[in-house]
């Protein structure tokens, strides 16, 4: 425990902003009358305090202490910023509206909600207060990243008062079903704060699905895929990303607890205190209506009752610590869990041989290990939740590669944990046969399943979530060389589409960038696994670029059958021949206009040169210093502006392209996707261009991402070479699912 600092200056401008409803750090009053503050580590703490550290950050949050307000200080290499609650808006705000109304609604109203409209303006208040709190703390141009079901209307409350901020959001908790979601009477001002955000993650897929639905039919904004188009005052459209971000645990420091000769004695101690049974099975949950602890003492009771399991070969262990003892929900759950626990074991326990040990306490992390390493069984019923981090915390506890988990299908751990025992928790009768299985499993497979469930939880952990979340929301973050498992996944699932589009970008995707354009060209491999994929049956290769349609098929030599789109989509090659939007006369003559305009700017700078295209121009600046070619383009942006209405600009790697009619690689994509008859589509692209196509993907598509930049593309590979490689991988694949074309060995 750290003293008290002494009162702190006005917040400085941080580059990077954590916000949530409580600090990484506890107040505490010694018993000598002393104060200070404790670290409080989670898993967030773990993988956001490098990062913070690194970008000069600020921890913005409640201290825990109702009516006290706390300067801003330093604690731990971290800027800490307290935001004060009073006692009513402890109880209106967080118990109420946070804790009893939120809460149990997005938990499938395993609960009944209460609605009360003190909780929601003490919500609205609140929230404000940490949005202004934030935007006082935050840079020109600052990360600021939101977390949690407490603060869903801080995104749009930050952006009105700073648009300038990159803002991120995550729900660490269930997103419901529009049917239960349209329940809550302010569910349009709750979407309206959340898509202020520009990334907005979830833990399940089927969370990010059921916040676009809840958009389309409260607002009716278009999404595609895992973006949503909203539109701005301005009249502008600002593309939001909403998909899954699984969360995780620090894997590593859990399994460097587990292998302490000191942990693994207090495993053993536990084991004997308990009277070495046969098999340990272990609960640890909050004490909460959501975690399915009433549901597993019943199959267990049923269990023994039944005689199918012996109170002397078979103990559980049910840590429940507390939690929200103020709110009457929890307080009644309380007295009912100790009710049936002290029934069971009155029941079913003898004199030397306890059926439940209940222990309503919490923990310090090295006990945990130790009890983790001591269950033969981890019981993990939840009726619903967000993930379960204590599953995945049991899984990189056991190093020894023993031990079964036993989950519920209804948490998002069970995405990724599809090697533990998976269970309906309200299914009684198939929670007792799961049970069975798990005691009586053999040992060798326990090791299989254990050794594929840690290979996940490593591969997985904490850092790699909130790293796989800052790139997406900033566009930086190193990229994992080579075709990551994940990308791997997502080809696999790809590989078995029924009709495979598979459209790439060409400069910068299939060929490096050169200084000379016409010198380009695809890699070898690249070219020969297209071949191979355009030969394979119910499989169609598209390219999809900015050049113009001549240019494309020059330097593109593309496999037999390929279809391709040059500029933006303007031009179209498909199986019946070229097809090229036809310009009305008015456009025609802005594009004579719009040309000379370019030619103009293009002559004042040695080494730019135009391109032609059928509806526009790009003035190319690759072959110019970085400096010189941002002023260049500036300047014929604005000779375009100011003679020419209508005009669209867009602007890409070393270029900025200027078009009389509007056309991108998403309308394109969306044209070849029909002219294909896809059931699903890959689509790579490296450059801001080919962000239209990624936002043109739907649910089951693939969109990878080549190098760096802020891209709304769920996957990303570092270069051309790597897309080579991801190429020859789905070749495989698809020649596996659907059959190899005429003429392979």
């Amino acid at each position: 425990m750290t003293k008290t600092p002494e009162p702190g200056p006005v917040p400085a401008a941080y580059d990077m902003i954590v916000v949530s409803n409580r600090l990484p750090v506890d107040y505490e009053e010694g018993p000598d009358g002393s104060t200070g503050w404790k670290s409080s580590p989670g898993g967030l703490v773990t993988a956001l305090e490098p990062i913070m550290r690194a970008a000069d950050g600020a921890w913005v949050g409640w201290a825990g202490v109702a009516d006290r307000e706390f300067d801003p200080f330093e604690h731990d290499g971290i800027s800490i910023i307290p935001v004060p609650l009073t006692p009513d808006e402890i109880e209106d705000y967080y118990e109420g509206f946070s804790n009893d109304t939120l809460w149990p609604l997005y938990h499938d109203v395993i609960a009944p909600p209460s609605f009360h409209r003190e909780w929601w303006d003490a919500y609205v208040r609140v929230n404000r207060r940490f949005a202004e709190a934030a935007a006082r703390a935050a840079a020109e141009g600052a990360v600021v990243w939101v977390q949690d079901y407490q603060l869903q209307l801080v995104p749009r409350m930050l952006r009105e008062q700073r648009p300038d901020l990159v803002i991120g959001f995550f729900n660490h908790i269930p997103f419901p079903a529009y049917g239960i979601y349209s329940q809550l009477p302010w569910r349009r001002q709750v979407l309206e704060g959340l898509l202020g955000a520009d990334v907005i993650g979830f833990q399940r897929a089927a969370d990010a699905g059921n916040f676009s639905r809840a958009i389309r039919r409260l607002f009716g904004y278009t999404t595609r895929g895992s973006t949503i188009e909203v539109p701005d005052p301005d009249g502008s459209v600002r593309r939001v990303v909403a998909r899954h971000f699984p969360i995780s645990i620090d894997a590593a420091g859990f399994e460097e607890i587990a292998r302490r000769p000191d942990v693994q004695a207090r495993s053993r101690e536990i084991r004997e205190s308990l009277g070495n049974p046969s098999t340990i099975m272990l609960g640890v949950d909050r004490l909460d209506y959501t975690k399915g602890i009433r549901h597993r003492m019943k199959a267990f009771g049923e269990l023994l009752r039944d005689g199918r399991l012996s109170v002397e070969d078979v103990t559980l262990v049910q840590v429940a610590s507390p939690s929200r003892e103020r709110v009457e929900t929890y307080r009644q759950l309380r007295d009912e869990i100790e009710l049936t626990v002290g029934r069971l074991n009155g029941d079913q326990s003898t004199l030397g041989h306890q059926a439940i040990a209940y222990l309503h306490h919490g923990y310090p992390r090295e006990e945990m290990v130790a009890l983790y390493l001591a269950a033969d069984v981890m019981l993990v019923t939840a009726l619903r939740d967000g993930m379960n981090l204590v599953a995945k915390e049991y899984v990189a506890c056991r190093f020894d590669n023993d031990g079964v988990l036993v989950l519920s299908e209804f948490t998002g751990a069970s995405d990724e944990l599809r090697q533990a025992v998976l269970v309906n928790p309200h299914d009684i009768e198939g929670l007792k046969d799961a049970i069975e299985l798990a005691i009586g499993m053999p040992h060798r497979d326990r090791t299989r399943r254990m050794r594929s469930l840690r290979k996940r939880v490593r591969e997985n952990d904490v850092a790699n979530w909130s790293a796989t979340f800052l790139e997406t929301l900033t566009g930086t973050g190193r990229i994992t060389p080579g075709v990551s498992e994940a990308l791997a996944l997502s080809l696999d699932a790809l590989a078995g589409a029924e009709r495979l589009l598979v459209a790439l970008d060409f400069d910068g995707t299939l060929a490096p960038i050169v200084d000379r354009p016409d010198e380009a060209r695809a890699t070898p491999p690249a070219r020969d696994a297209l071949i191979r994929l355009a030969a394979t049956p119910d499989t169609r290769v598209a390219i999809v670029s900015g050049r113009a349609l001549a240019s494309l098929v020059d330097v593109a030599d593309p496999p037999e059958g390929a279809l391709l789109s040059g500029s933006h989509g303007v031009e179209l090659q498909l199986d019946g021949g070229s097809v090229t939007v036809d310009l009305r006369d008015t456009e025609r003559e802005h594009l004579r206009r719009l040309t000379r305009i370019v030619e103009e700017a293009a002559a004042t700078v040695d080494g730019a040169w135009v391109e032609f295209k059928p509806a526009g121009v790009a003035l190319h600046t690759r072959r110019l210093s970085p400096h010189v070619g941002v002023a260049l383009q500036q300047d014929a942006r604005e000779r375009v502006t100011r003679a020419l209405r209508g005009i669209t600009v867009r602007a890409g790697k070393s270029v900025i392209e200027f078009a009389v009619r509007s056309n991108d690689k998403g309308e394109s994509l969306r044209r070849l996707r029909q002219h294909a008859g896809a059931t699903a589509v890959l689509y790579v692209g490296d450059d801001v261009t080919d962000e239209d196509a990624f936002a043109a993907l739907e649910d089951g598509d693939l969109g990878v991402k080549v190098g760096q930049g802020k891209s709304i593309a769920a996957h990303r590979v570092r270069s051309p070479e790597e897309v080579a490689e991801l190429l020859g991988l789905l070749a495989e694949r698809r020649a596996t699912a659907v059959g190899d074309p005429p003429g392979w060995t």
